[in-house]
């Protein structure tokens, strides 16, 4: 039987002629109220006990999604730093291959300058030995004509 503020409020006691309480109504009643109190107090310490556990679960969720938060925090801050590095990397790349291409284009110039001046120089030569051999030639020409004279 389960005992309300009420019922102790309300309870009476048999009096005796003397004008007395019935001991043993008393006793029953203060052995049912001290059982009722026993299973309060244990349900409670029980119902305290779940919330310690409830409570420590909660902060260690609470912990866990705060390092959840930290390594996503971090695992980002990576990624965008490797994105920052690649960027960079590539940029590097791009300047270092536009160098090489423009040493390539330069020493092709140079070459081509040298191969031009080549040229000029073969039809220098070219017209030099024309003019000479067609020199020699009308000397010979002239030497044949007067030997025939």
């Amino acid at each position: 039987m389960k005992i309300t503020p009420m019922d102790i409020q309300q309870q009476q006691f048999k009096g005796k002629l003397v004008g007395g309480l019935d001991a043993d109504d008393v006793d029953a009643f203060l052995q049912t109220v001290a059982r009722e109190m026993e299973e309060l107090i244990r349900e409670n310490d029980q119902l305290k006990e779940r919330l310690n556990r409830h409570q420590a679960s909660l902060a260690d969720m609470e912990a866990r999604e705060v390092q959840l938060r930290e390594t996503m925090l971090a695992a980002q801050k990576i990624s965008e730093e490797m994105k920052g590095n690649a960027q960079k990397e590539a940029q590097l790349i791009v300047s270092e291959a536009e160098l090489k291409g423009e040493k390539i284009v330069a020493a092709a110039e140079n070459k081509l300058i040298g191969l031009n001046n080549q040229i000029a120089e073969l039809k220098r030569e070219k017209v030099q030995f024309e003019s000479g051999f067609k020199a020699l030639l009308d000397t010979y020409y002239k030497l044949l004509a007067l030997g025939d004279e």
